[in-house]
């Protein structure tokens, strides 16, 4: 498994996204191809000997709550100790924090081979996306206390937004943050609230959900990220999203050094969440407030003010997007496991005989499943559907370099870039590599439906990522309702002249010039698509059919993606195995082919406004 994700990462990171050549800026000048390769080797290592062989462990050895504390196999522990001493929690940091500099589009590669080989067991996602909203958002006290404790594996992270009574919808949140006008906890003495190091001190009340890692025993401290609302005078919380706040509540209170106070802050686990997949992960349903652990005699969590009040959801975005890229990764990665899997299975497997021109010879012996064509199909579907989202992935991975550390003008045009591309990025993996996940079910026959086999829990830890981090729906909505229209739609313009460069090079290729006509045919489709949805300007009529939107566009991504993929295979054709462009090269033309011609029907609903589904009155169900 690991040798054909080795060699796929080699030729996206090298030669196709030219990764060495980001060791020309100031900020890697210390890299090289050979630190970037020890880094991949490391986290191949330890994903192999502390992930992989206990990702069905996990599955089986559920998160145990006894009414006081969470047990977790000791496999979890072992892998989180690993993976933290190995530094890849702080590795895209500076070093002056203890990190290495290092791309963030090699940082995420590297943590392709933790989430191919265990899912379950590799969570540190929050823990950094917290640590790096707070380096961003944070003063330099929380950056201290919080993040580098984060980044150095003594301290994790969640992030706290959804609400039993809420769900996705944050407008409706309702837990409640008030100032702390009791006297500090803190070792040095009475603080007023508004002037407590660690920022000004509230207390905070309400229930939060689906919280993954929200309670464990595998670091020293956790440390929630928790959307709450400020009443205003009246008492009342302000509607909408504009009233609310972020604060940093850590599950045992901390000093100014970061060290434990021996105070546990009022935040109780109210239960786990039993789940189809990702059973290795606590999800949790927490309690802020209830009393349970009251802090100095009093209910109320203690938590501490991040950024400016009312300002919290602006701040929480910093980490949300990131996740969602991460979580884009998750099902990627999960995507090609399946595929590794259906492949072996397919190689080894001996089952019916080829059809020849008198029919099948039952005296011939059996010929394994590989060699049939419609098991061919379903590989090269997980084939197209996996590497070309990994290459999606990376894609945006180096957006982020190109956002931190290019020139103005590129870096602008990145952030764009990545505006238009994360709800791609996150929701087009979550659907497809779960397809790929159903098909290596299909490939191993009902042995697939099996706990014999781990592709039956690829599917069911995958199925999950469709929900994580806003729903397919919601991105959908972000994508046609917000992204393809900011800033007058430059974004989708600098993606149009992407491709449209990308094409031009195709076209000179006579391998590949019909697929350059195709995308661009499918480029005018979704951009006429996209006028025919706002033609009347009513947002119910423009997003009644956001999800098929999004599919084209995601498609009409991905082809782009495959198109520019099999030019630099044609480029470096020469240094590469057979085998591997070969195989590239297929998966390239099988989504073309099999592919790329959906978009229109997907399309033909939007552009006709089509109201058949939310025109349906409740009754008629």
């Amino acid at each position: 498994m690991t040798t054909s994700l080795r060699s796929t990462l080699d030729f996206l990171l090298y030669d196709w996204l030219q990764t060495e050549t980001l060791n020309a800026r100031e900020r890697f000048a210390d890299h090289s191809r050979e630190t970037f390769d020890a880094v991949l080797d490391t986290c191949d290592r330890i994903a192999r000997e502390k992930y992989a062989p206990f990702n069905r462990t996990v599955d089986t050895q559920e998160p145990h709550f006894d009414g006081e504390r969470v047990t977790l196999p000791q496999a979890t522990q072992d892998a989180y100790d690993a993976y933290a001493a190995s530094g890849m929690l702080s590795a895209a940091q500076d070093y002056d924090i203890g990190g290495m500099q290092l791309p963030y589009t090699v940082d995420a590669a590297a943590n392709a081979f933790f989430a191919v080989a265990s899912i379950s067991i590799s969570s540190s996602l929050l823990s950094v996306g917290n640590a790096n909203l707070l380096m961003v958002h944070g003063t330099d006290v929380q950056k201290q206390v919080f993040a580098l404790n984060e980044f150095s594996g003594r301290f994790s992270g969640t992030m706290c937004l959804s609400e039993p009574q809420a769900g996705s919808s944050l407008s409706d949140v309702a837990t409640r943050a008030v100032p702390d006008e009791a006297p500090s906890v803190a070792p040095d003495g009475l603080v007023p609230w508004d002037q407590d190091p660690l920022g000004p001190r509230y207390r905070l009340t309400g229930h939060k959900m689906w919280i993954s890692s929200g309670e464990h025993d595998l670091s020293e401290n956790i440390v929630h990220l928790v959307l709450a609302k400020i009443p205003g005078p009246d008492g009342k919380l302000v509607p909408g999203t504009r009233g609310i706040s972020l604060f940093i509540v850590p599950k045992k209170l901390v000093d100014t050094e970061g060290q434990l106070t021996g105070v546990r802050n009022d935040v109780a686990l109210a239960g786990l969440n039993h789940k189809l997949g990702w059973r290795g992960t606590t999800n949790t349903l927490l309690n802020f407030g209830e009393g349970k652990y009251p802090v100095q005699g009093r209910a109320g969590a203690v938590g501490y003010l991040v950024g400016q009040p009312g300002k919290g959801l602006a701040c929480m975005f910093h980490m949300m997007n990131e996740a969602r890229i991460g979580i884009g990764m998750a099902a990627t990665m999960l995507g090609l496991a399946g595929y590794y899997a259906s492949l072996d299975y397919a190689k080894n497997r001996p089952q019916g005989r080829l059809m020849g021109a008198s029919g099948k010879d039952a005296g011939q012996p059996q010929v394994r499943i590989i060699e049939h064509a419609d098991v061919k199909r379903m590989l090269l579907a997980q084939k197209s559907y996996g590497e070309g989202a990994l290459a999606l992935n990376l894609f945006c991975a180096r957006l982020v370099d190109e956002q931190h550390t290019g020139q103005p003008e590129a870096a602008d045009e990145a952030r764009l870039l990545l505006e238009v591309l994360t709800p791609i990025a996150k929701s087009w993996p979550s659907e497809f590599c779960l397809e790929a996940n159903s098909l290596a079910i299909q490939i191993h026959g009902g042995y697939g439906y099996t706990r014999d086999f781990p592709v039956e829990q690829y599917w069911r830890d995958n199925r999950l990522n469709m929900i994580h981090e806003g729903t397919h729906g919601i991105q959908a909505a972000d994508l046609l309702g917000r992204k393809v229209l900011m800033e007058n739609g430059r974004g989708m313009q600098l993606l149009a002249a992407r491709m449209q460069a990308t094409m031009a090079q195709a076209a000179a290729v006579p391998e590949l010039a019909a697929y350059a006509a195709q995308l661009g045919d499918a480029l005018q489709q979704v951009g006429a698509a996209t006028q025919a949805a706002w033609a009347t300007g009513n947002p119910a009529e423009a997003l009644a059919n956001a999800v098929p939107y999004m599919q084209a566009f995601g498609h009409t991504v991905l082809a782009w993606v495959w198109l520019d993929v099999a030019l630099a295979t044609l480029r470096v054709d020469a240094t590469l195995s057979v085998a591997a462009s070969a195989g590239r090269m297929g998966a390239a033309r099988y989504f073309y082919h099999y592919e790329l011609p959906k978009i229109a029907a997907w399309l033909n609903v939007v552009n006709g406004r089509d109201m058949t589904c939310a025109a349906l009155s409740e009754e008629a169900f």
